[in-house]
């Protein structure tokens, strides 16, 4: 199987941010009565490796302000948090962070026991979906190759599949996947979402064959994909598929970042390649500090005879697997015929190991 990190697993956790120890400790007392444990940030710097994970932020008043200035992602169930009394800050302000309710105390506390009650539920990890994004160690790695080839993969072994394209320059999974033709829902029709999303309908509107459907870009105007919409559609992967998996650009933006919180697994694709190494080790260093579990899967040829041990060992990860030249598979590309269909050849045999292993992996909101 794939090596894991030893880094333990982001636990999905509501979040706190509130340096006011009176405001705290009335809402310590409330996910008691709720029976959850949260976390506790006290500045949006220490807020933003949870920020996303987190199934519910509650943002004390004090700290809102320092939330605007921090221009952390939107993201749904986001409350702004008050004592009656010390200031009403508004809802416009409530608006610009992006919160959807604002709960005053001592007048809120029922609502607020509920809403933490429900987070509760959401860590719970049975019947979550699995959700793994790949990334390139540079242009042309092969990275969407092996996001197309996993989600095949998982859909041939019966797991109800979401495949996702969240890199707005890429070439397009669905010409990955032979999809081009295929009616359905593209991103744009997707970037106003900002709240929950309904999955059997999501599932119904996206291009699909069988288990697996797909949301990739159309061919229109570009367009930046919105942190909401990513929010959203990870959520939908997690409660309603089995597997999930996401394609990233090496340029992170905010939704890029909000999937990469998201994953359970997180994995780049570097061709073993000195300047691709050097490459690799710069998107490495971007990632890293949003992902529990990064792993480096190395694709031959060696041009130079660079081992795939010693380009994990250059960036710092465990290997989770290597990629031998495979003809056949460029050439059933071109032909339209989606990675992994046959079942045969290394890319297949390496995508069948990391969707057994994931599967069984515990998800990311297990303790």
């Amino acid at each position: 199987m794939p090596p894991r990190t030893s880094v333990p697993p982001l636990r999905r956790l509501p979040l706190i941010v509130t340096t006011d120890n009176a405001l705290l400790d009335e809402l310590l007392r409330l996910a008691a009565a709720a029976g959850t444990e949260v976390e506790v940030a006290a500045d949006p710097a220490a807020a933003r490796p949870r920020w996303s994970p987190a199934p519910l932020v509650l943002i004390g008043t004090d700290q809102a302000q320092a939330c605007l200035r921090a221009r952390l992602p939107r993201r749904p169930r986001v409350v702004l948090v008050g004592h009656t009394g010390t200031g009403d800050p508004g809802w416009d302000l409530a608006e610009l962070i992006g919160a959807e309710h604002m709960a005053m105390l001592p007048a809120a506390e029922p609502w607020l026991v509920d809403r933490l009650a429900e987070s509760h539920d959401r860590q719970q990890p049975d019947g979550t979906g699995r959700i793994v994004a790949v990334v390139g160690g540079r242009g042309g790695a092969g990275a969407s190759v092996l996001a197309g080839g996993l989600a095949v993969t998982a859909a041939r072994a019966r797991l109800r599949t979401l495949l996702v394209d969240a890199d707005p320059l890429g070439g397009g999974l669905d010409l990955v996947l032979g999809w081009e033709q295929l009616e359905g829902l593209r991103w744009p029709a997707l970037t106003r979402t900002d709240g929950r999303l309904d999955v059997p309908a999501l599932v119904r509107a996206l291009p699909s064959r069988g288990d697996l459907v797909m949301l990739s870009w159309d061919r229109g105007d570009l367009l930046s994909l919105p942190a909401e919409a990513m929010a959203a559609t990870m959520d939908a992967g997690r409660r309603g598929r089995d597997f999930v998996v996401v394609d990233l650009p090496r340029q992170l933006d905010d939704a890029a970042v909000i999937a990469l919180q998201s994953a359970d697994q997180v994995f780049v694709v570097v061709p073993a390649e000195l300047r691709a190494t050097a490459a690799a080790a710069r998107v490495v260093a971007g990632v890293a500090p949003h992902c529990t579990r990064l792993a480096a899967i190395v694709r031959g040829p060696a041009p130079g005879r660079l081992k795939a041990r010693e380009v994990a060992r250059a960036l710092d990860l465990p290997l989770a697997g290597t990629l031998r030249p495979e003809p056949g598979l460029v050439r059933g590309l071109e032909r339209g015929e989606a990675p992994t269909a046959g079942g045969r050849g290394p890319l297949a045999e390496l995508c069948q190991r990391i969707v057994t292993d994931l599967v069984s992996l515990p998800a990311t909101g297990a303790a």
